[in-house]
């Protein structure tokens, strides 16, 4: 298959390019050279690819400022992907495109399947459920798939690393460090998303899907198994959300679900703390 990857400089993508071009012809395309946001350029663009599948990883995810740029938060997540879904509906193209478990409230103490009401909570969450909205509206041959807490070894040029890279320059540099310990999620690995990814484009079974590692913690739990993993010190205390006092309300248990995987007999993601493990072996 010919594919055309977005957001191609990512950290998901990084892991992703590798492992589809294998067996794949697969052209990653940076934000500069590809303006999401121009319908035109796009059309041009993929004109010119012509791919059978589109994997859409860009997205404007840094939350906080979300809530200050909310034209480029909608702009990128909403109408920049109605601009994709749009062309892959007019040449019959296979449209993937990622999203969020913050379009979950969280008001619920209890995993949440792709069938569960959404209820997201910030300008992000709304904007990336309103692209979801988009390409299953628009494009009949979607693949939708929500994680969560994503990290991997590129890190993210537009967030300044990821997680677990922040966690261990922070130890290193003994600063105290605080880390909510009332928001509950799945750190989840891009290598592991990656391979499931290549693995769901192969079956041509459309939809929406969760996809994160297994299990759950919470983000102060996170960042001390990061630390006891990697064998460093660290000054770390629990705090709140509230106390913490983010821009953006995050949901306080976003866990997702995996009951469309699990329906094709593909839920066998490997537990969040030894995929960290694994991330941590294998750190340059």
């Amino acid at each position: 298959m010919r594919i055309v990857v977005t957001g191609g400089n990512g950290q998901l993508a990084a892991d992703l390019v590798p492992l589809l071009a294998a067996r794949h012809t697969v052209a990653p395309l940076r934000h500069s050279e590809l303006e999401l946001r121009d319908h035109d350029a796009v059309c041009r663009r993929l004109d010119a690819e012509r791919p059978e599948v589109v994997i859409n990883t860009a997205a404007f995810h840094r939350v906080d400022d979300c809530e200050r740029e909310v034209e480029a938060a909608f702009a990128v997540n909403v109408f920049a992907v109605l601009n994709l879904a749009r062309w892959c509906r007019d040449h019959q193209a296979q449209l993937m495109h990622f999203s969020t478990d913050y379009v979950f409230a969280g008001d619920v103490a209890a995993a949440r399947g792709e069938g569960d009401l959404p209820g997201p909570l910030s300008v992000y969450g709304t904007s990336k459920l309103a692209g979801e909205y988009l390409v299953r509206q628009t494009c009949p041959r979607h693949i939708v798939i929500r994680t969560c807490g994503l990290y991997g070894h590129a890190g993210s040029s537009g967030k300044g690393g990821n997680f677990v890279e922040t966690m261990l320059r922070l130890a290193a540099e003994r600063k105290p460090i605080r880390v909510v310990a009332d928001q509950i999620l799945t750190p989840t690995a891009t290598v592991d998303l990656a391979a499931k990814v290549a693995q769901l484009l192969e079956t041509r079974e459309y939809g929406l899907y969760h996809i994160t590692n297994a299990g759950s913690c919470s983000w102060f739990e996170f960042a001390r198994k990061i630390f006891q993993l990697a064998g460093v010190a660290a000054e770390l205390s629990p705090t709140t959300s509230a106390a913490f006092g983010a821009p953006a309300r995050r949901p306080a248990y976003s866990v997702l679900r995996h009951d469309q995987l699990a329906r094709l007999g593909l839920d066998d993601l490997p537990p969040w703390d030894d995929a960290l493990a694994r991330y941590l072996r294998g750190r340059c």
